[in-house]
């Protein structure tokens, strides 16, 4: 049997305004609200994967990596860029403006209000 992320649980301060930030800047789609109660806001990653966004009293910031193409990189740093959000090239400095991530050609990470730490990576 082949194993296959599904969906993981980001918590937010406000998991409707995570999951917009969230999809704004990587160019996503959100779904209709999920769970019993719409407790979740889901964005569709891919195929197979959802992030579902759920508002926590105190959310502990989780880190999630993404690989992603040259277009889409150029893409979602200029969505970066356009919003005024701040990024970089090191988890400890996600705020330094350059993309000479230490693991590929380009990469970069960027955090959103609930303190998740986004890392996106390109090959070229």
């Amino acid at each position: 049997m082949t194993v296959t992320l599904n969906h993981t649980i980001v918590p937010a301060h406000d998991h409707h305004a995570a999951a917009r930030f969230f999809a704004d800047v990587m160019g996503l789609p959100v779904l209709p609200p999920a769970g019993a109660h719409g407790h979740f806001a889901p964005v569709r990653v891919n195929d197979q994967l959802t992030l579902d966004f759920m508002s926590v009293p105190a959310p502990e910031g989780h880190h999630l990596a993404f690989d992603v193409d040259p277009d889409t990189f150029d893409a979602i740093l200029a969505r970066l860029r356009d919003g005024g959000v701040p990024y970089g090239s090191e988890p400890d400095a996600p705020d330094n403006g350059r993309t000479d991530h230490p693991l590929c050609a380009r990469g970069l990470f960027f955090r959103d209000d609930s303190g998740n730490l986004y890392e996106v990576m390109s090959p070229a």
